[in-house]
């Protein structure tokens, strides 16, 4: 059985990465080394599920221009902040305030 258990300078550390629908349920939990940028693991996690027709919400850890092309690809809107250092987008802020089911998932399994 794979271990997804990274050693960084807090010690060994593993993270979750979970998709969730617009209720909050979990759809898909993928784990990786806690070293790993979560970015790393974005596509790996959105091609466990079927994308087209949605909007996938994510925060500005999953804006790179590679993600944003792998959800469109899918057939999917994104609402996804904008980081500081690159080239504005538009984002719906109204709809971007639902990414908190996703805050209320770990919650739960805290």
């Amino acid at each position: 059985m794979r271990q997804h258990i990274g050693v960084s300078r807090g010690g060994k550390t593993t993270k979750i990465h979970a998709i969730v629908d617009g209720l909050g349920n979990p759809i898909h939990i993928h784990l990786s080394a806690g070293n790993f940028h979560d970015s790393r693991e974005a596509e790996a996690s959105l091609s466990a599920v079927p994308l087209e027709g949605t909007a996938v919400l994510a925060d500005k850890a999953y804006g790179s221009k590679a993600i944003r092309g792998f959800i469109t690809a899918a057939g999917a809107d994104y609402c996804i902040p904008p980081k500081a250092n690159e080239k504005p987008w538009p984002c719906d802020w109204h709809l971007y305030k639902e990414r908190h089911l996703v805050e209320c998932f770990f919650q739960k399994l805290k």
